[in-house]
């Protein structure tokens, strides 16, 4: 609402040009009507990031800049432009500098969904990959899961867009070290960390939890010492600046601003 207020305030003032810098977009994950439950029918659920879509444009923004949208589409519930910069360049370069034995890695990812993401930074690093499937039988509870791909004796590297109470990606380190990876680090670009996800990363066999500053981290790390951040305020400054100068943004998605 304040965003909304503030978008508002300025047009009202006369100003030529609004664009909302929104590294975490509100409400991205209910982007369509799911099936729910066991009994495979369609819910009756809103689609909420449609309607924070048209909030913003009603509101008056005329540019949205977003990061790591948890489903690209979102894109298209604008009639406005969407920047959707992407962590991955950051992400990458924090595995090349943090992580010793990096060459010797496997990309894993903790659902299907994230395969684009994961054989992306894989291709970008020369290494393997690996998927979890999970079937869930209700909402937020993960029934069983299946690993498809080989990490044993490996620094296995769990990549997803954005962990919550982080029961997927606790359940899916230890089903990496029981398939005998020697380390297990996972990297998000937003960390939500609602509920018991705090307790769950202390007690899973994580080396580190990996996590931009697309939502503040401080207080968190000071609960979790696994917590680790990346710092991509640079990337959203230059597309600001590049966006404010009318220059291309399309730089930012393969590098990191230096």
């Amino acid at each position: 609402m304040e965003l909304l207020i503030m978008i508002n305030a300025c047009k009202i003032a006369s100003s030529s040009r609004v664009t909302a810098v929104i590294p975490c977009f509100p409400y991205a994950r209910q982007d369509k009507k799911d099936k729910k439950g066991s009994v495979e029918r369609w819910s009756r659920a809103p689609i909420s990031a449609k309607l924070v879509a048209n909030m913003l444009s009603v509101a008056g923004a005329d540019h949205i800049i977003t990061m790591d949208l948890h489903a690209s589409q979102i894109q298209g519930f604008f009639d406005i432009p969407v920047d959707n910069l992407y962590a991955e360049p950051a992400v990458l370069q924090w595995i090349k500098e943090n992580i010793p034995e990096w060459r010797n890695c496997i990309i894993v990812s903790p659902d299907a969904g994230g395969a684009k993401r994961v054989t992306s930074i894989a291709d970008r690093l020369n290494v393997e990959f690996a998927l979890i499937h999970k079937e869930r039988k209700k909402a937020n509870e993960v029934d069983r899961m299946v690993l498809v791909g080989d990490v044993k004796d490996r620094v296995a590297i769990l990549v997803d867009d954005m962990a919550d109470t982080c029961g997927t990606i606790c359940h899916a380190a230890d089903k990496l070290m029981s398939a005998g990876a020697t380390k297990v680090y996972a990297i998000l670009t937003h960390g939500i960390f609602s509920g018991p996800a705090l307790s769950r990363i202390n007690n899973a066999s994580f080396e580190a939890v990996v996590v931009t500053n697309t939502i503040p981290q401080e207080e968190k790390m000071k609960h979790c010492p696994k917590i680790q951040f990346i710092d991509i305020s640079m990337i959203l400054a230059e597309a600001i600046r590049r966006t404010h100068n009318g220059e291309s943004v399309s730089y930012l998605f393969s590098h990191v601003p230096l």
